[in-house]
């Protein structure tokens, strides 16, 4: 495994917590459960991200990128730690963002203004696909531009959480604990194909158990080939000498419900009960469908009382405040 020689751009506060969930445990009457606080990345309010653009920005930076465009939804975490990563180090930042610009301003995309960074409006392009104009205008007008991809999952990306089940694997052999499953939100892919890659690399038992957060297709390839595909070409980046197959790729898409942002009984229960026993917040679109889905597991036996589960907690609070209206604390009186 060789990438010392990879460029990377320190940006957030690393190892970050390993915590036992004692009273969200005691509750479900289920099996003990972990949780990786990457929330507490530091980084614009913390989130997975922040890893991925340690060494996306550090290529940047090694290209000579005075400019940086990426794309996402309204209120996407990834845009908004891109944002801030970029004000951190002079960049110009460039948002192309899903949707329509909205009346009020609130969450991640708040934000983003405050991070000073151009924003586009696409409409249903929320993945991408109107970069390459934009970057042929920025280009002409004289700018260095580098694309950050889709969530920050590209090879890069990826490696970042092969360092990431790296730091996993110190903390928890300091602590003399083990775990059988991690489960974490998955949407871009790099965050379960670096984990997948990692835990080949370190010969581990888990079983990494992506939660589907997004309908649809990534760079127009199914999202499982995709993710399979960014865990064999890092691994041929790093010269790590293994392959993976559809056979090893776990990703549970029975809790997409109504789609990508459509926050339901799941997600408001997940982030109620979370907050409520662990005092720790998640987001409505990824970590409250993850630790949703992670819940019903257990309570329809599909994880065991005797397992021992790691849930990633991949960020993205603030945009509970965008999604005020969809949750259910919101309605009571």
């Amino acid at each position: 495994m060789e990438y010392n020689n990879i460029a990377r751009q320190s940006l957030g506060f690393f190892p970050t917590p390993l915590i036992e969930l004692t009273r969200l445990s005691k509750e479900l009457a289920g099996p003990e459960i972990f949780m990786k606080r990457d929330d507490n990345t530091g980084l614009a309010l913390g989130g997975n991200k922040t890893r991925k653009l340690e060494f996306i920005i550090g290529d940047a930076l090694a290209k000579g990128a005075d400019t940086i465009i990426t794309a996402g939804a309204a209120q996407s975490n990834h845009c908004r730690q891109t944002a801030a990563a970029a004000a951190s180090l002079g960049l110009e930042c460039h948002l192309v963002l899903g949707g329509e610009e909205p009346e009020q301003v609130s969450g991640n995309l708040l934000l983003d203004k405050i991070f000073g960074c151009h924003i586009h409006w696409a409409g249903a392009n929320r993945k991408g696909e109107d970069i390459p104009k934009i970057v042929e205008q920025l280009t002409k007008a004289g700018r260095n531009v580098y694309v950050v991809p889709y969530g920050g999952s590209s090879e890069l990306g990826t490696l970042a959480f092969v360092e990431a089940f790296k730091e996993l694997e110190s903390q928890r052999e300091s602590i003399n604990e083990t775990f059988t499953h991690i489960v974490f939100a998955s949407s871009s892919g790099g965050t379960q194909a670096g984990l997948m890659l990692g835990n080949r690399i370190f010969n581990s038992p888990y079983k990494i158990v992506g939660i589907n957060i997004d309908k649809g297709e990534t760079d127009k390839v199914p999202f499982d080939q995709y993710t399979i595909s960014l865990a064999n070409s890092t691994a041929k980046l790093i010269n790590a000498d293994y392959e993976f197959s559809e056979s090893d790729l776990i990703l549970n898409s029975d809790y997409v419900g109504e789609g990508y942002g459509v926050v339901g009984t799941l997600e408001n229960e997940a982030i109620e009960l979370t907050a409520q026993t662990e005092g720790i917040l998640l987001d409505p679109v990824y970590t409250g469908r993850a630790m949703g889905g992670l819940i019903d597991m257990i309570r329809t036996g599909k994880i065991k009382k005797t397992d021992r589960v790691l849930f990633w907690h991949t960020g993205g609070a603030p945009a509970l405040f965008a999604y005020s209206s969809d949750l259910d604390v919101t309605q009571r009186h």
